[in-house]
């Protein structure tokens, strides 16, 4: 099953995805619909939801779409029942650390118990090969000494989001070892870092708010510009979730674990330098203000060490700082000029596979 770019061959597998409206939701949709999957996709209601990116592209006519909310367990378990998926991603997730402070209550909802509801779906299932699961590098209970985590490292978060994304990796370890280690699918978890790329419209996220004020020709305030994180263009962790449902669906026994998947380490750059770097590429001079916020708490240094991927996966990074900013700025340049988000990722996609 497996191609020489790694993420396998993909023609007739039924795939369900949570959150295949979401940024990263939608980069993966695409690629597994140009590999000939057959893609049953779970999300919030576009109607009320404003993170939605699918449906500003050409893919929603090659996809089953179904919306409803994962902290509903009767709704996710008769999705899940219904499509009689092979391979199921999921991606579903309150993903911003500001909004958990306004929401905590939502966010273990959706961040945990959304976690345990997809998982005792896919348990009951009679047709689930492979489970991968997404977490955050934010899992992780980060003494902000600059060390890399590894993925036995101890988990917890102070603010809602990261401990919210830490209960659920011991939610996943408890399904694996509980359930799945003898009868049932093969699960492993993905611990990404920050990813980036075209298409990411959320409120409040450093890319997409830098990215509104360079089309609109405003200053860009930098509320942490210290912080340092491990930035990453969204089809590194994509190819790496196809990978690992590659080797699980084929019954590699030995992935079903948990993974770090990180960028190059020159790529672990601050806020700051982040910003620069995209409004040097987008050609604009426009003001960079830098505030040091001391509110609410966010992690300064976060990084993963990935030698776990590398070894025993065989995923290695191929974009390097540059690399990941020309993707960024090219991609939402050509949704400027008028290009469809769909056209977009599949111009990507091959110039970035052909890579390996």
């Amino acid at each position: 099953m497996v191609t020489a770019s790694g993420i396998g061959r993909w023609q007739g597998v039924q795939v369900f995805i949570t959150g295949h409206s979401g940024f990263k939701g939608t980069w993966l949709t695409a690629w597994l619909v140009q590999e000939g999957a057959d893609v049953v996709g779970y999300s919030l209601n576009p109607d009320t939801d404003p993170s939605n990116v699918l449906h500003s592209t050409a893919l929603t006519q090659h996809v089953d779409s179904r919306f409803g909310d994962i902290r509903n367990e009767c709704e996710i378990a008769e999705a899940i029942r219904g499509a009689k998926p092979d391979v199921v991603l999921h991606l579903a997730a309150q993903p911003l650390v500001r909004s958990s402070y306004e929401d905590p209550v939502g966010t273990f909802a959706t961040n945990v118990l959304g976690t345990v509801h997809v998982l005792e779906a896919c348990r009951k299932s009679e047709s689930v090969r492979a489970v991968v699961s997404v977490a955050s590098d934010k899992c992780y209970e980060n003494l902000e000494t600059g060390q890399r985590y590894r993925e036995t490292d101890p988990l917890g978060g102070a603010d809602p989001y990261s401990a919210s994304k830490g209960a659920a990796e011991i939610v996943t370890a408890s399904y694996r070892a509980s359930f799945f280690a003898q009868d049932g699918p093969l699960l492993a978890s993905v611990r990404a870092g920050n990813v980036v790329g075209a298409g990411d419209e959320s409120t409040d996220r450093l890319v997409p708010d830098i990215v509104r004020a360079l089309r609109t020709n405003k200053s860009i305030v930098l509320r942490r510009p210290e912080a340092v994180r491990p930035w990453q263009h969204v089809l590194e962790p994509v190819r790496a979730y196809l990978m690992l449902a590659t080797a699980l669906y084929s019954g590699d026994q030995t992935k079903a674990s948990a993974w770090n998947i990180g960028p190059q380490k020159g790529n672990s750059k601050t806020v700051e330098q982040l910003t620069r770097a995209l409004v040097a590429r987008w050609g604009t001079d426009i003001p960079i203000i830098v505030e040091h916020d001391a509110g609410r708490a966010e992690s300064g240094v976060l990084r993963l060490d990935t030698r776990k991927a590398e070894n025993e996966l065989g995923f290695v990074p191929w974009l390097g700082f540059d690399d990941t900013i020309r993707y960024v700025v090219d991609g939402y340049r050509a949704l400027d000029e008028g290009s469809n988000l769909t056209d977009v990722i599949r111009s990507q996609t091959v110039a970035y596979a052909s890579l390996g």
